[in-house]
C-alpha cells in the first residue's frame, strides 16, 4: 500500500463526518454550482448538463460509515421524487483505482442513481460545503445551490427542502436539513476497509491513501 497521511484531527457533528484529504487550490462558490467527475464507465459528467432538474448532489465514500448510514435516504429519494425532475447525484470521493469498491457499495446499498467517481475537497468547497464527509448540497433547477447539510442528511428535512423547490414556493423556503449526529452509543468498534487498509470508525478521524 501507499503511504497513507492523517486528516485533520477535528470531526464535525459529534463525529459524525470524516476529513477528506486537503484542497490543493483555491475554491470558488460564485454564480451556478459547478461540478464535472467521471462515472463509473469513464463517461464524463458535468453538473451543468442537468440545469432545470432539482439535484441533489451527496459527497460520500465507502470508507465513511456515517456516509453507509444516510445512503438508505437517497435511495428513497431517487426511487419516491425521480419522476418529478428530482436527481440524485452520488459524488464519491474515493481514491483513483477504488472503482471496484465503489461498485460493490452501489451494489450493496441498491443504489440506482448516477455515482460519479473522483470528487476531492476542491468540488466540495465550490458547493460551500467544507471537507469534510458526508455533505450534501440541494441545487435549484438554475443550478444555484439552496441548501446544505454537513453530516448525516435529515431526511424529513430533505423532503421539506425538495416538496417546497416542487411547489409555488409562496411559503418562506423551510430549515436547512440540518444532519443527525450520531449517539456515542453508535460508535462501536473500529471497521476495517479491505481496500484501504485503514481504520474506519465514528470515534476518530479517517485515513486515506495519498
Amino acid at each position: 500500500m501507499t503511504a497513507r497521511t492523517a486528516l485533520a484531527l477535528g470531526l464535525i457533528l459529534s463525529a459524525s463526518v470524516h476529513e477528506l484529504r486537503a484542497a490543493e487550490e483555491p475554491p470558488t462558490t460564485e454564480g451556478q454550482a459547478t461540478l464535472a467527475l467521471q462515472d463509473l464507465e469513464g463517461r464524463k459528467q458535468d453538473l451543468r448538463e442537468l440545469r432545470g432538474r432539482i439535484v441533489v448532489v451527496n459527497f460520500w465514500a465507502t470508507w465513511c460509515i456515517p456516509c453507509r448510514k444516510e445512503m438508505p435516504a437517497f435511495v428513497r429519494l431517487q426511487e419516491s421524487r425521480g419522476t418529478e425532475e428530482v436527481q440524485v447525484i452520488g459524488a464519491s470521493a474515493d481514491d483513483a483505482g477504488s472503482e471496484h469498491a465503489v461498485e460493490a457499495f452501489v451494489h450493496e446499498q441498491r443504489i440506482h442513481f448516477p455515482i460519479w467517481i473522483g470528487a476531492t475537497t476542491v468540488d466540495m468547497q465550490r458547493l460551500g460545503l467544507g471537507t469534510a464527509l458526508p455533505a450534501t448540497a440541494i441545487i435549484d433547477r438554475d443550478g444555484s445551490v439552496v441548501a446544505r447539510a454537513a453530516g448525516i442528511i435529515d431526511e424529513a428535512g430533505l423532503n421539506r427542502w425538495i416538496d417546497w423547490l416542487l411547489g409555488d414556493r409562496s411559503a418562506p423556503a423551510p430549515s436547512p436539513p440540518v444532519a443527525v449526529p450520531i449517539p456515542p452509543a453508535a460508535t462501536g468498534e473500529r471497521e476495517h476497509d479491505h481496500h484501504h487498509g485503514a481504520g474506519v470508525g465514528l470515534d476518530g478521524p479517517s485515513l486515506v491513501p495519498s
